[in-house]
């Protein structure tokens, strides 16, 4: 008799260390939750509450990116890892900035000078992080059933890339134009217009096929420069002294990054139309012949 084959099942449980990664993400959400709700209640306290919200998603984003890369280096990347970083990034990344957007853009927004202006900001707000929270979920969704995600626009061989903005960058722009102003919240309805277009700017760029380097051909684990030992220490100060503008920059410039490069290639294409590349002369190519 043939002796019954054993089918091994996956082993429940977790990884300890890239785990403890992404609850710190999701606590970090969870206090930018409430930070926003409390900054929704008066506005005598808003700027505190509102920029302890933007320095949680910021904090967040640098666990992000370490229980990931710690995961790679460490060999202990699983499903279970996955998809319990993609839940934490919907929270985090998708629902608290958009709570966060419309509660420092519109919340507070002077009745008076907006008069019945406000109302149609208002909706549109409501519309805007709604949009934000289902942009971010579908880059994640499409981000978790690719197994090699390349845009069509590859760009250079060897270099990783993101497709779309990926969803942390957004919430970063979000909660690093909130802290550029200590979380002082808009109250001028002017100000709100363009507020709204970078929402849907960031919602729109993180479901695009637009290319952002990844920054994971960067190998911790092997030697580089000492130049680039000294510019990080260098990046790490100006953001511990001067966080606000260094933070928007840094925010802006990534997400940035993609319209430059999809605006380059076209174009470069452009320009390969109108000046195409001259033949050989008949006469080399009868030599080859």
């Amino acid at each position: 008799m043939a002796s019954p084959v054993r089918i091994r099942l996956p082993r429940r449980g977790a990884y300890i260390l890239p785990s403890l990664f992404t609850v710190g993400n999701i606590f970090c959400g969870y206090f930018a939750l409430t930070e926003a709700f409390k900054g929704a209640l008066g506005p005598e306290a808003a700027a505190q509450h509102l920029d302890a919200a933007a320095k949680a998603i910021g904090f967040a984003v640098l666990f992000d990116g370490f229980d990931g890369r710690i995961a790679r280096m460490t060999g202990t990347t699983s499903a279970f890892g996955r998809e319990f970083d993609s839940l934490a990034d919907v929270i985090t990344f998708g629902v608290a900035p958009a709570l966060l957007a419309f509660v420092w853009g519109i919340r507070w927004l002077d009745p008076v000078t907006g008069g019945a202006m406000l109302e149609h900001l208002q909706r549109a707000s409501w519309f805007l992080g709604f949009l934000f929270v289902i942009c971010g979920a579908a880059r994640l969704a499409r981000f978790n059933i690719t197994t090699d995600p390349v845009p069509a626009n590859p760009g250079q061989p060897g270099r990783k890339y993101f497709v779309g903005l990926p969803i942390p960058a957004a919430a970063g722009l979000v909660a690093a134009v909130v802290h550029v102003v200590n979380g002082e919240p808009l109250f001028w309805w002017a100000w709100a217009l363009p507020w709204l277009a970078i929402l849907l700017a960031a919602s729109l760029l993180m479901v695009s096929r637009w290319r952002y380097y990844s920054f994971k051909d960067i190998d911790l684990r092997r030697r580089h420069p000492l130049f680039l030992v000294v510019s990080i220490a260098g990046l790490v100060a100006a953001i511990w002294f001067y966080s606000e503008p260094v933070l928007l920059c840094i925010a802006m410039s990534y997400t940035l990054s993609g319209v430059v490069t999809r605006a380059g290639g076209i174009v470069r294409r452009i320009f390969r139309r109108l000046h195409p590349r001259p033949l050989p002369p008949e006469s080399d190519l009868t030599a080859e012949a």
